[in-house]
């Protein structure tokens, strides 16, 4: 360990003094002299150790203060906070629309795979009747010593198995062509339908990953959101993000498909907000579920995820013919697109809109103001 110069000095002041010392008691002195200066040395030497104790103290503590003052963080600001919510918020929002297109891919696929496995059912019993009869043709030809061998046909349940053994089919083929032909047909076709479900199931699996994968980051997230809005009180919050309206009750009409669709929207007022949700109210909606609910709920459909909502859907213009911004053209049931469409929303007039925020957060009403306002890239009409 290093020493500091001031300790080395008192501590080399000390050799030199005792090795003087060591000396006259050794020069003839008497015992009185030798046991009073003993005793001087000994009283000097614990005033000594204790300065030394004192500058070592006083020394360590100043290279502890250095270090506690090194290794403390400044406390961010809540300017610096707001900033970090709002990029986690964009991020989820994006994320969360990757995750319902992986989960629209799954659905799409689990269909076909549903499909499949019916084709599979259907051709595997046309194939086990055709086996049956070529059961029976090939035994009879074996008894009249016309067939080697049907014991193959007969045991095989495998359409593959029947394809490579066609050999033995060629001997029954003579007086049975057509029953033949048929059986191999069946053969082929339930084999090939085999083969499109396996890679149907094969192709679902990299999709379940990819899922299990985007809701962790999605929770990872959340639980990021949730320890920074911690942080601040519930004034500061305001503009951090999507969210932070209120309830209300539909009293309009509801003749046409654009009122049908608000009113479903009203309907769902602090339904939890859900990754994937798409109703009902105990199952919870995302952003795009609740927007593509309402307008199913009036007969007519639109894409899942937001990005299609927005990209094919006819837009609303929100600036005038002189370039500057507006929301007079706004119709209740237009979709708006906010912070580059990974977020959307069911307009519902007098400058509101009806939202599934964030996750935490319930289905509410909020005013075209603050983060939607500023983060509103633009609005589709069904």
């Amino acid at each position: 360990m290093h020493t500091p110069l001031s300790v080395r000095r008192v501590m080399s002041s000390r050799s030199r003094t005792g090795a003087r010392g060591d000396v006259g008691d050794h020069g003839g002195v008497s015992a009185q002299q030798a046991g009073a200066r003993k005793t001087r040395r000994s009283r000097g030497g614990g005033l000594r150790r204790g300065w030394l104790i004192l500058i070592s103290l006083a020394t360590v503590g100043a290279v502890a203060g250095i270090g506690g003052s090194a290794a403390a963080l400044p406390q961010p600001t809540i300017a610096q906070v707001k900033a970090k919510l709002a990029a986690l918020n964009t991020k989820a929002g994006r994320l969360g629309q990757q995750y319902d297109q992986v989960l629209q891919q799954l659905s799409v696929a689990n269909q076909r795979l549903k499909v499949l496995n019916k084709e599979t059912a259907r051709y595997r019993k046309t194939f086990d009747e055709m086996r049956n009869r070529i059961g029976r043709l090939a035994a009879v030809a074996y008894e009249q010593g016309g067939a080697s061998s049907p014991v193959a046909l007969l045991m095989s349940e495998s359409p593959q198995q029947v394809l490579d053994q066609a050999s033995i089919l060629t001997e029954l083929s003579i007086a049975n062509t057509s029953q033949i032909n048929a059986y191999k047909a069946a053969s082929r076709q339930l084999l090939d339908a085999q083969q499109t479900a396996t890679r149907a199931r094969a192709a679902i699996l990299p999709l379940k990953r990819s899922l299990h994968k985007r809701i962790a980051v999605l929770n990872k997230l959340k639980q990021q959101q949730e320890a920074l809005l911690a942080s601040l009180t519930p004034p500061q919050r305001t503009g951090t993000g999507p969210g932070g309206g209120g309830g209300g009750h539909y009293h309009g009409p509801t003749s046409t498909q654009a009122e049908k669709a608000v009113a479903f929207a009203y309907n769902q007022l602090g339904c939890p907000y859900v990754f994937g949700g798409t109703g009902p109210c105990s199952s919870g909606f995302d952003c795009s579920g609740l927007t593509s609910q309402a307008w199913a709920s009036a007969g007519i459909s639109i894409p899942r995820v937001s990005y299609d909502q927005m990209s094919s859907l006819p837009s609303v213009p929100l600036h005038t013919a002189s370039g500057a911004f507006t929301t007079k053209y706004l119709e209740p049931g237009d979709i708006l697109g906010f912070s580059g469409n990974s977020h959307v929303g069911i307009y519902v007039g007098n400058g509101e809109l009806i939202d599934a925020p964030v996750p935490g957060q319930n289905v509410q009403k909020v005013g075209l103001s603050g983060w939607y306002l500023s983060n509103l890239d633009g609005a589709v009409r069904p």
